[in-house]
């Protein structure tokens, strides 16, 4: 019996994916580990280090020539997110455009979010 494929955790935008690369390069780092924290007002934050080494439950997905750690305990949160990088007049910034958050609180920094249901 043939296992379904499973569902792509987190993908990036081409800005996305440039800008990674770029702040990798000067930072000397091979991976960008993503993941979710509880705080904020709205319940969870989410969080991006730039990393050289892998964590024991990390999990590896490569998407346009970057490679990104979800944290274990993030993965339910994010399947199915993109990350995008907006720039603006008054900012430049990551947005998680992410299918299992529910809502955000007034300052946008913090974020409810509900673990994905894999059939």
């Amino acid at each position: 019996m043939a296992r379904r494929p499973r569902p792509k955790i987190v993908s990036l935008t081409d800005a996305a994916a440039t800008r990674i690369s770029a702040i990798m390069q000067e930072k000397g780092a091979g991976f960008l580990r993503v993941g979710v924290t509880n705080g904020g007002c709205a319940g969870m934050e989410y969080v991006m280090d730039y990393v050289t080494t892998r964590a024991a439950l990390d999990e590896l997905i490569e998407d346009k020539g970057v490679s990104i750690l979800i944290e274990a305990k993030a993965v339910l949160f994010l399947v199915g997110c993109v990350i995008d990088y907006e720039v603006s007049l008054l900012h430049e910034k990551f947005i998680f455009q992410n299918p299992n958050q529910t809502d955000a609180c007034g300052c946008g920094e913090s974020v409810t979010i509900i673990p994905a249901e894999l059939a």
